[in-house]
This record gives C-alpha cells, sequence and structure tokens, in this order.
C-alpha cells in the first residue's frame, strides 16, 4: 500500500509539573537518558517509519529545542519530500493568538497539510519515552476502514485523570471517549485497569482538516482533541483504537513486551531514566535496527582515573556519556550527561546530572536531579537529609532532590574593527 504521509509532532507543551526543568526549555527539550532529549524519541520513532515529511509545531520556551533540532535533525537538503522543519504558532486565527489546544494547533497549520495533500496524518506528541513502529498502527487504520485511529494501552485507574480513557468493541471501534475522568469506565473484566490514549492518532487527510475547521468556528469549544473533537466524533466516524501492545520493532524479541512512559513529572521522569540504566533495561538503547537519534557532537570518551584504596574511578549500572571523567570517585546506578566532572572521594548514587555537571571532592550526593552547569562544592551531601535539603533545593514529596542549573553561555563571532 503506498500512501502519502505527513506527521504533525505537537511539542510546544510548557511543562509546568516538571519544573525546574522547564523553567528555560519546553518539555521536549528536556535532557533524557544522558545524550538524548525526549523529542528524540518520537523523530526517530517516525523516521525509522518511513516518514520523512514531518513539521514539529513549537511553541513556549522554544530556542533549546529549536537548537536540538538544528544540531541534530537537519537533513542533507537533496529531497525536498524529505524534511523536519520546526512551525512556530503562525497566528493565522482572527484573533492573532497562541495555540488555545491541540486542535487549534493544527487549524492555525492547516496550511501545510493543504500544500502537501498527503493521504493521511500522523498527529503526534512530543513527550512521552517509547518505541513504536508507525507503519504497523497505519496500516490498522487503513484496513479497518477508519478515519481516526488512536493508539492506546492498558494503565491503572488511579491513574484515569491523567489521560484519555477509551471504551472499544469487541472489534477495536471506539465507542466512548472520556477526557481526564477519574471515574472513567475500566477494560471489561479488569476493574483495576483502563485502556489509555497515548496521544498518538492518525487522521485522513481531509477529515482533519473539515474537523479542525468546525472546530475553530465554535465558540464554545476548548481547541482540544480529547476534550471537544474526539467525543464529539462517536458514532459519528469510524474511530478505532489500535493496541500499542501488539506493535513489535525490528531487533527486539518477538516477546518483548512494547516500552511506553508518560513523564509529566519530576518522579516519572526520575523513574523512566532509571528504566534506561537498568541491567535488563525495559527500552533497549543499543538496538541498531531501530536507533535512537540525536545530536552528534566531538566529545571525547568517558574517563576513569586513579586505581587505589577509596579513590578508585568508577562507574556501575550507571550511563556516561561523552566527555565525562570520573576521577578516583564512584557512581553507582546513576545517569550522567555530557562533561560530567566527578572529583576524588566523591561518591554519586541514584542520581541525574544534566551536562556540565562538576561534583566537588568528598561530595556524597545521592537521589537527585542536577541540571546543567551546577558546580557542587567540595564535602556537599544531598539526599541524606530531606529536611536540610528542603531549605535550599526543589524536594519532590518522595523525597528526590531536583537543582536548578545555570544558563550555558552561547559563543559568538566576533570583528575586527
Amino acid at each position: 500500500m503506498e500512501l502519502k504521509v505527513l506527521g504533525l509532532v505537537l511539542a510546544g507543551g510548557k511543562g509546568t509539573r516538571l519544573a525546574p526543568l522547564t523553567a528555560e526549555r519546553a518539555k521536549p527539550a528536556v535532557p533524557f537518558g544522558g545524550k538524548y532529549r525526549i523529542i528524540d524519541f518520537v523523530l526517530s520513532n517516525l523516521l525509522n517509519s518511513g516518514i520523512y515529511s514531518i513539521y514539529v509545531l513549537i511553541q513556549f520556551r522554544s530556542q533549546s529545542l529549536l537548537q536540538h533540532l538544528r544540531d541534530g535533525w537537519q537533513f542533507g537538503g537533496m529531497l525536498q519530500s524529505q524534511f523536519i522543519i520546526p512551525v512556530p504558532a503562525q497566528m493565522r486565527t482572527l484573533g492573532e493568538t497562541w495555540y488555545k489546544g491541540t486542535a487549534d494547533a493544527v487549524f492555525q497549520n492547516a496550511n501545510l497539510i493543504e500544500q502537501s495533500r498527503p493521504d493521511v496524518v500522523v498527529l503526534f506528541g512530543a513527550d512521552h519515552i517509547y518505541r513504536m513502529d508507525v507503519r504497523q498502527m497505519i496500516a490498522y487504520h487503513r484496513e479497518k476502514g477508519a478515519g481516526v485511529t488512536i493508539s492506546a494501552l492498558p494503565v491503572e485507574k488511579k491513574f484515569a485523570k491523567d489521560f484519555g480513557v477509551i471504551e472499544v468493541d469487541d472489534d477495536g471501534r471506539i465507542v466512548g471517549f472520556h477526557e481526564k475522568k477519574p471515574d472513567a469506565p475500566t477494560i471489561p473484566g479488569r476493574p483495576d485497569m483502563v485502556l489509555a490514549s497515548m496521544g498518538n492518532y492518525v487522521f485522513e487527510a481531509d477529515l482533519l482538516l473539515d474537523l479542525v475547521d468546525k472546530d475553530a468556528a465554535d465558540p464554545a469549544s476548548g481547541h482540544d482533541f480529547g476534550t471537544d473533537i474526539l467525543p464529539n466524533l462517536i458514532g459519528r466516524v469510524p474511530m478505532y483504537a489500535y493496541d500499542y501492545q501488539t506493535n513489535h520493532i525490528a531487533g527486539d524479541p518477538e516477546d518483548k513486551v512494547p516500552y511506553w512512559r508518560d513523564v509529566g513529572t519530576l518522579d516519572a521522569y526520575y523513574e523512566a531514566n532509571m528504566d534506561m540504566r537498568a541491567i535488563d533495561p525495559p527500552l533497549n538503547l543499543y538496538n541498531r535496527q531501530w536507533p535512537l537519534r540525536t545530536a552528534g557532537y566531538s566529545d571525547p570518551p568517558a574517563k576513569f582515573a586513579f586505581d587505589e584504596n577509596a579513590r578508585r574511578g568508577q562507574a556501575i549500572d550507571s550511563i556516561l556519556c561523552g566527555g565525562c571523567i570520573i576521577s578516583g570517585s564512584t557512581v553507582r546506578r546513576s545517569v550522567l550527561g555530557r562533561y560530567v566532572r566527578v572529583h576524588s572521594y566523591a561518591l554519586v548514587e541514584d542520581c541525574i546530572l544534566f551536562d556540565d555537571v562538576e561534583i566537588g571532592r568528598r561530595s556524597k550526593i545521592r537521589r537527585a536531579i542536577i541540571e546543567k552547569n551546577v558546580k557542587i562544592p567540595p564535602d556537599t551531601v544531598i539526599g541524606y537529609d530531606i529536611e536540610e535539603d528542603r531549605k535550599r533545593w526543589q524536594v519532590t514529596e518522595s523525597g528526590l532532590v531536583v537543582i536548578k542549573g545555570e544558563r550555558s553561555p552561547v559563543p559568538i563571532s566576533s570583528i575586527s574593527v
């Protein structure tokens, strides 16, 4: 089946629950797994699925995201049909407003769909950690003769308030859609689980244009797919749920359970990072048949220095990126970004350290997220006395210490006058 497919990636979210990590960047630009950004997962999924025509709709605090897209996601320009283009809010509505919701974001960029005339549009979010062969979802969409297909998976009922919850019949057709309702219906026979929308959609292109056009003209609408458009399509348009658990990635074992995480809170973000550094990670970063792409930098390899009693450079059950130097110190169960320095006699356990973090001598750090460019002085203790930590830094309910970073300097060119 030959289809023209256009990818629209919604990457404009504020990510307020991830503050302070989102104080200077949009949620999709938040670092993840050491060298990656959250948006790398959806873009890698689309490219690995053969979808090369992609617009990234951006909005809030977009500079970090724009720089990352420039550094890691620019094609050579040889083929006009292959592109990843960031698109700011174009303010095409009469009020010239920012995006009012996900449907309004598509409406304000309807010209991109009209100009490319695709058969289907894949409309995906940019704030989840997962792998997915989108071709399998598109094939299911066309086999069912659907107008709209929503990827879905079971989650615990206690999380119903955070998702759109779907009801389906025996054929997978959607017969109910409940946006963020704690009392949403559970899966038949599984009273502790609900079928949650992943926020990834496949639309017939003409239908999508018609839907957002009518929605924009409705003054009572909140202009959001989950709240307004999808619930009102029940019984009017063939709408199906695609079971994400049936999706298989090339290079993974046949019995591998698909991994998906919503990293909308600091604790969820931390746990997902810790998943990546596990001995047998649920999401395999080392599958060469389904590469996770990102910006490439000419970093030197990680380095471990000294081999003396009490002063041995070592990292255990951890992920370290290029440029790291572990100098006579110990790192356990942690994720370290680029150019992290951990000085002699220091101990780092169960931590996420962003790029250019420096841990001073004899410091002891555990269960912390430390942002870019933070310099921890020698003999600092973090994560051992939570009440003392609260006086200086942000601490989550689970006792995770989060330390806000500093802006990175930007080198600019100079001239002789």
